[in-house]
Parts: C-alpha cells; structure tokens; sequence
C-alpha cells in the first residue's frame, strides 16, 4: 500500500464522519478518543513525541472561522483563499463552500493531507493541498484563514511574517482563535466572538469564547 493510501486508510479508520457543532453544514471525519487516537498514531509512524493528531478534531477557533466565513460568504466569493495549518480542512471547506473561486490548505503532517482530502470529497468541494509556505506571501491569494495557530512561538512568528507580508499587497487576513500564548492580539482588530463547542479532554472545558480578527 502507498504512503497515500495508507494515509487515508488510517483516517478512515481511526475516525467518525460527523457534522462539526458549530458548522453542522460541514461533515468532518472526527474522533473523540483525544489520546487514544495520538498513541495510535505513534505506533503507525513508529516514532514517539508526534504532536496532537490536529486533523482530527474540530478546534474552536476553525469552527468559529468557518460559522464567520459562512455567514458572510461575500469575504471570499469568487476569491482565492489560502488556509494556514489547515489541519482536518474545516476553514477551507468552509471557504469552498462559500463560494470561493480556488482554496489552497495549507499542511505539513501526511495525515492532514490525507484527513483534508476525504473531507473535502465528503463535502463535495475541491481543495489543493500545499506544504509550508511560511516564508512566502501567501501564495498569491485574494483571503489569507488563520484558524488555531498561535500555540508555539516559532510557528507563530513564521505564520504573522506571511500574515503581514499578504496584508502589505491587498489581501484580506481572518484569523480564529481562543487567545492562545501568542496570538499578536495587539497588532489585530476584533470582528466579533463565538461562543463554540469544544473537547474537554483539549480544552478543558465545554465550550470557548472564540475571537475572530483581522490584522491591522
């Protein structure tokens, strides 16, 4: 079996396609189990220390993006969209389905690449995949998403480098999120909150105040 195929039969397989709480418009394939699911992922890759298995579960600040980007489908109608650590491709689904004219996710672990594909075709929506982009600009696109990205400094600092770098030629920067660590609250505006669901067992607690911003 190809590493692609694997990919996905592992999904599959260690998932449930569910309709996301705050986005029940969106199936995702999605699991409960939090820790059962990320031992059995580093058993299927052979290596310990693997992060959090993000692609699947529906973290608050992808859900709240997604109920954002829905309800106000003229953000990215008949635009380019590039979605930043797109991870299970909730924000990006959202975005196809609102209309956007092409939606690039972006994703580094191989089974978000594999968890974006099956969603994508479970919600009949074409999304392309694409690596690290980080250092670049955004790839050209008219709508830069950046939902639950501000966990860890480094990653952090790479992502506000792109965001200001797509804002600096025209694009439009959303960004989602709980207001982790190191969310550069200070160099963005507040759109508006949304009250989500959520995993205890991630966030511990039932449901977040979830920001959504846009960079200064």
């Amino acid at each position: 079996m190809s590493g692609v195929s694997a990919g996905l039969a592992f999904v599959r397989a260690s998932t449930t396609l569910a309709p996301v709480p705050q986005v029940p418009e969106i199936s995702l394939h999605l699991t409960e189990d939090v820790f059962g699911l990320w031992e059995r992922t580093e058993r299927e890759i052979g290596a310990t220390e693997q992060p959090p298995p993000f692609w699947a579960f529906a973290w608050p600040g992808g859900q709240a993006l997604a109920r954002h980007v829905l309800d106000h489908a003229d953000l990215v109608r008949d635009r380019s969209v590039l979605d930043l650590g797109s991870g299970s491709g909730l924000t990006a689904i959202a975005a196809a389905k609102a209309g956007a004219r092409v939606v690039t996710a972006s994703e580094l672990d191989p089974f978000a690449v594999a968890a974006i594909a099956l969603n994508a075709d479970a919600n009949a929506v074409p999304v392309t995949v694409v690596g690290d982009v980080l250092d670049g600009d955004g790839e050209g696109a008219d709508v830069v998403l950046a939902a639950d990205i501000w966990y860890e400094r480094r990653l952090a600092e790479r992502a506000l480098g792109l965001l200001r770098r797509a804002r600096a030629r025209g694009a439009t920067v959303l960004a989602g999120d709980v207001g982790r660590a190191f969310l550069p609250r200070d160099l963005m505006r507040e759109l508006t909150r949304y009250q989500v669901q959520v995993l205890a067992d991630l966030e511990g607690a039932t449901s977040r105040s979830v920001l959504i911003l846009t960079l200064r």
